[in-house]
């Protein structure tokens, strides 16, 4: 493999075939039905069998399969277990054995971007990639000053193979609709399109790394490493250990899920209050739990560090007032009111009425982990939640399919659905509404702020500034 497009065309095969095979399996699912075994356990073998297909190609190719198979991955709550298994197996093997470049390849890259004499940046550098993504793959090397670091190299022709991939892969969005009940695929696959050129920017990753390290240096909660050098395609940061997400949730204890969940729900909406740039690419691939020299240690001394900032949301104000002020309102059973703020904001379309108390009744489920103390998110809850706003038998179905998302806040929706996905991975525990009640504009009760820790404040001078 020279680089990641290969053969176009080779490409463009393999993603066409998938819809064919979709279509192959529904035929042999009817045969199956017409011979006597029941619609939904050859619905769950459909799902099980387009799951393994799906993400065997996704992960073979890379590029912009490869992100919109990881855009998917925090979704797999909703599924029954039964399916879950194979496909978060699927999932693994998407993120983790992407096969690599080309060493010489890797070599071309960084004399072109580096300079030809790139080697005396470093005085070690290992060719083996210690980690590989959808627009690029990780070395870890030493700074010629002796720090650890990761270098990032963006694959050759990364920009045509995304564009090129989520073109293909919207043709036949509705076929994979089924996949994740309750989600619509074809705005996802839209959204990742419209920000591939900002991905692929190093320049502007850079930029909101180091404005989340240095807002983050010294917080006890969530470390983010500093940049280094930043240059075309190439990307020099601080390497960072810690045991992976994935891992976590593979096999962590109770102590550690639960930790990783209340600081991942943390750093949500503190990230955004504070930097003014929401993280927007919320896999677990993402996120280290860092026990730091005393893994036995209490978890309240345990942080969360965050990689990959190619995927942000610029709200400079922070999270819209809107969103808490709703939630708020809901919490206390505003029918009326919230209904009045949502048709505002245009969450209802002028041409639409509804009944304020069913919108009331459609909301409640959805903020229930900002109704108790504490909340345990659960794969469970999360597929009742999936089963009761797709089917089409229900009034939640049909009230959300009146409901319309403002352009604005597309986004947002979708961090905040993949956060809420991988704390039902994990399995954790977390105190969501403190976090609400600290970082949310809107969310405290009236006449009251939210309560920023005081370390995190801005001095008289910042103020002033």
């Amino acid at each position: 493999m020279s680089d990641l497009p290969r053969k176009a065309v080779t490409r463009t095969a393999k993603l066409a075939a998938l819809p064919l095979g979709f279509a192959g399996r529904a035929t042999w699912g009817l045969g199956k039905r017409i011979g006597g075994r029941s619609a939904d356990l050859v619905g769950r073998e459909l799902q099980q069998r387009t799951a393994e297909q799906l993400f065997r190609v996704l992960g073979e190719l890379k590029g912009g399969a490869m992100k919109f198979g990881q855009a998917l991955s925090v979704f797999e709550s909703a599924l029954p277990e039964e399916i879950a298994g194979p496909y978060r197996a699927a999932l693994t093997k998407l993120q983790e054995a992407a096969p690599p470049m080309p060493t010489d390849t890797v070599h071309k890259v960084l004399a072109e971007r580096l300079g030809e004499d790139w080697r005396e940046l470093f005085t070690e550098f290992d060719d083996k990639p210690s980690a590989a993504a959808s627009i690029g793959q990780v070395h870890r090397a030493v700074w010629h000053d002796g720090r650890e670091v990761a270098v990032k190299v963006q694959y050759p022709g990364a920009g045509a193979a995304l564009l090129s991939d989520l073109s293909q892969l919207g043709r036949f969005a509705r076929l994979l609709g089924p996949l994740i009940p309750g989600m619509d695929i074809k705005p996802l696959i839209s959204e990742l399109r419209d920000r591939v050129s900002e991905e692929l920017d190093y320049a502007l990753e850079a930029e909101a790394q180091q404005a989340h390290a240095e807002e983050f240096a010294d917080d006890p909660d969530v470390l983010v490493p500093a940049v280094i050098h930043q240059g075309d395609q190439v990307l020099v940061t601080e390497w960072m250990d810690g045991i992976p997400l994935s891992e976590v949730i593979a096999d962590g204890t109770e102590e550690e899920r639960d930790r990783a969940g209340q600081l991942l729900a943390r750093f949500l909406f503190s990230g955004t209050a504070r930097t003014g740039l929401l993280h927007a690419d919320p896999h677990p691939g993402n996120f280290r739990l860092l026990t730091g020299d005393a893994p036995d240690g209490p978890p309240e001394k345990w942080r969360l560090g965050v990689l990959d900032f190619g995927t942000v949301d610029r709200l400079p104000d922070g999270l819209p007032p809107t969103i808490g002020t709703s939630l708020r309102m809901t919490l206390d059973g505003e029918a009326e009111a919230i209904y009045e703020l949502l048709c505002e904001e245009g969450f209802v379309k002028e041409s639409i009425e509804l009944d304020p108390d069913a919108v009331l009744d459609y909301l409640l489920p959805i903020i229930e982990p900002a109704q108790v103390d504490a909340f345990t998110f659960t794969r469970s809850w999360m597929r009742n939640q999936a089963a009761r706003i797709a089917d089409p038998r229900s009034p939640a179905y049909q009230l959300g399919r009146q409901l319309n998302l403002p352009p604005s806040y597309l986004l947002i929706h979708r961090v905040t659905l993949s956060t809420i996905g991988v704390l039902c991975q994990l399995g954790a525990t977390v105190r969501l509404r403190d976090e609400l009640e600290s970082w949310l504009p809107g969310f405290s009760p009236a006449g009251t702020a939210p309560s920023v820790p005081e370390q995190d404040r801005p001095t008289a001078e910042e103020t002033t500034a």
